[in-house]
């Protein structure tokens, strides 16, 4: 899958419906489907601290991770795992 532009994200960012997404994913759940696995890329990481306005030691203390591993995450030399991309 193609990395996607900030302009796109943007656009696609506005038509969602979470609450929809959501209760969507509940009626998955109680029907025994299961769900949309999501990973998130060192872009991802990235973009979410600095949508979040952040700065890396602050984004690291929010997720329980040191600065380093942060780091390591935003660069591509690590992967979070499975936790630490919910939280993401």
């Amino acid at each position: 899958m193609a990395k996607m532009t900030d302009k796109q994200i943007a656009k696609w960012e506005k038509t969602r419906n979470i609450g929809q997404e959501i209760v969507q994913g509940i009626r998955e759940l109680k029907a025994g489907r299961t769900g949309r696995r999501f990973t998130v890329d060192s872009y991802g990481i990235l973009r979410a601290r600095e949508k979040s306005g952040l700065t890396q030691a602050e984004f690291a203390k929010l997720l329980g991770v040191s600065v380093r591993t942060l780091q390591d995450w935003e660069q591509g030399r690590r992967e979070p795992n499975a936790a630490a991309q919910t939280l993401i």
